[in-house]
């Protein structure tokens, strides 16, 4: 495929490989400069795709759990796990609010991310306005740590 292997395809790429839950930004920005992408332009690309399904997941998340819950008994489970899911790291949230949801953002780890942030923000009923620019935080946070894991620690410490 030529289109991928051109800046434009590779962008596009590390774009929608930002939006994958658990991967996200994460796993994204590797990709991007594996694919032989300048590192600012694999995180700028990174942050950006991040950020795209937060606003969705606030707002109709809820929604589409119901949908899903009325589909099938399948679907009704795996609702319930996010729940869960988003339930146990809630707490940090409901104890620090703004500042709580960008640690849970900004922690590169399993369980955390934007999607895990904006799942959160959504069970808990949490306005756009207020849970998107912590979330925004959180992204550039973890875009920072990811960065100086990737391209930093090599030259800190070999």
């Amino acid at each position: 495929m030529p289109f991928l292997s051109t800046t434009l395809g590779k962008i596009i790429i590390t774009f929608l490989w930002s939006m994958v839950p658990v991967i996200e930004l994460r796993g994204a920005i590797p990709i991007g400069v594996g694919s032989g992408l300048p590192y600012w332009v694999a995180v700028t690309t990174s942050i950006i795709g991040n950020l795209v399904p937060v606003p969705f997941i606030i707002i109709f998340i809820r929604k589409i759990f119901e949908l899903m819950r009325k589909w099938s008994t399948k679907l009704d489970g795996i609702v319930t796990r996010l729940e869960k899911r988003a339930e146990s790291k809630s707490d940090v949230v409901q104890k620090y609010a703004f500042w709580g949801l960008f640690i849970l953002v900004a922690i590169p780890l399993p369980g955390t991310g934007a999607w895990t942030g904006a799942l959160v923000a959504a069970m808990l009923d949490m306005r756009l306005k207020r849970a998107f620019p912590a979330i925004a935080l959180g992204v550039l946070g973890a875009a920072a740590i990811v960065t100086f894991v990737t391209f930093g620690a090599d030259k800190l410490f070999f």
